[in-house]
C-alpha cells in the first residue's frame, strides 16, 4: 500500500460512526479525526463527565462535529445491551462500529458478572455489543466492524481450561494478550461468517503498535517511563491502522492492520501480520461459542 494518512480519508457526511472508548488516546484521536471528515460520531464511554469533556475537545476543534454521548461500561453485560438499545433507537443506520476500548494489564479484577476484567471487557463486552448492533450494521450498506487487537497477540496462546485464570496464578499480561487474541480472533471469525451469509458488512482487524496512551498507565514503571518511550508513536499516529480500516475503500474483509515499520511497532499504517495462533479455527470456533454462552448474545446474519 502506498503511504498512507489522514489525507486518504473521503468525505464521510452522512455516515454514522460508534467509537467505543472515545473520550482519550487512539479512541479521542479517532473521534477527532472521522468528525473533522464529517462523519456522525458516537462516542461510547464508560465515564459521563469525561466523555463530556472530550467532545467539547472535538468540538472545540471541529465546531460543526455530530457527537452524540452513550453510555457503555464493557465490563457490565447489562450496560452493554442498554447501550445498544439506545443506538438503535436514535439512529436509523450505522456505518462504522470501532472496537476500541480496552484495559491493559490490569491487578486481578472482576466484571460485575464475574469474568476476569481483561477478559471480560476486552473481548466479552465487544462480543456483546457486536452481536447486539448487528441487525443496524446489517442494513446499512457497506458497512464495516473494525476490532483492535494488540501486537501482545502474537505471543499469546488460549488456556481454554482456565481462560479466567481462577486456579492458576494471575499475570497481567498473559492475561492481556489472550484477550487481545480473543480480539483478533473474533473478528476474523466474524469475517468468515459475513462472507458465508453473503454480507455486504465486513469485519476487519487492527492493531496500533506501541503507544503511550492511558492504556499504559497500569503498565509498571520500566515499561512506561523507559521502554515505550523508546519504541513508540503519538497517540493520532498510532490511531491510523483504525482510520484506514474504517473508511479506506481498499480494505478487504478479514483483512488486519498495522504500523509498517520496524517489527510493527510504529510507522504509516498497511497489512500486519496475523500470528499463527489466530488462525486456529478450531479455536475461533471455541471462542466464538464461549462467547455465546458467556454472554447469552447468539448472532443472526
Amino acid at each position: 500500500m502506498k503511504k498512507w494518512t489522514t489525507d486518504n480519508i473521503p468525505d464521510l457526511s452522512g455516515k454514522t460512526i460508534l467509537v467505543t472508548g472515545a473520550n482519550s488516546g487512539l479512541g479521542f484521536e479517532t473521534s477527532l479525526v472521522l468528525a473533522e471528515k464529517g462523519a456522525s460520531i458516537i462516542m461510547a464511554c464508560r465515564n459521563q463527565q469525561k466523555a463530556e469533556e472530550a467532545k467539547k475537545r472535538v468540538i472545540g476543534i471541529v465546531p460543526a462535529a455530530r457527537i452524540t454521548l452513550v453510555r457503555l461500561d464493557l465490563a457490565d453485560l447489562d450496560s452493554v445491551r442498554t447501550c445498544a438499545e439506545a443506538v438503535i433507537k436514535m439512529n436509523p443506520r450505522l456505518d462504522v462500529l470501532i472496537n476500541n476500548a480496552g484495559v491493559m494489564a490490569t491487578p486481578y479484577s472482576q466484571t460485575k458478572q464475574g469474568f476476569e476484567l481483561q477478559f471480560g471487557s476486552n473481548y466479552l463486552g465487544h462480543f456483546a455489543l457486536t452481536g447486539l448492533l448487528l441487525p443496524l450494521l446489517l442494513v446499512t450498506p457497506s458497512s464495516r466492524i473494525v476490532s483492535l487487537s494488540s501486537s501482545a497477540a502474537n505471543y499469546a496462546k488460549f488456556d481454554f481450561d482456565d481462560i479466567m485464570t481462577e486456579r492458576k496464578k494471575y499475570k497481567p499480561y498473559q492475561a492481556y494478550g489472550q484477550a487481545k487474541l480473543a480480539n483478533l480472533v473474533f473478528a476474523l471469525e466474524l469475517a468468515r461468517k459475513l462472507e458465508a451469509s453473503r454480507s455486504e458488512t465486513i469485519a476487519v482487524a487492527v492493531h496500533p503498535g506501541v503507544s503511550p496512551t492511558n492504556l499504559q498507565r497500569t503498565s509498571g514503571f520500566l515499561t512506561e517511563k523507559i521502554i515505550t518511550p523508546l519504541i513508540s508513536q503519538s497517540a493520532d499516529k498510532a490511531a491510523l491502522p483504525s482510520l484506514l480500516a474504517a473508511t479506506d475503500s481498499a480494505v478487504a474483509n478479514g483483512s488486519y492492520w498495522g504500523p509498517s515499520g520496524f517489527m510493527e511497532l510504529k510507522g504509516l499504517p498497511g497489512p500486519a501480520v496475523i500470528p499463527k495462533q489466530a488462525k486456529d479455527l478450531i479455536a475461533a470456533r471455541r471462542l466464538w461459542e464461549l462467547g455465546e454462552r458467556l454472554t447469552g448474545v447468539k448472532y443472526s446474519f
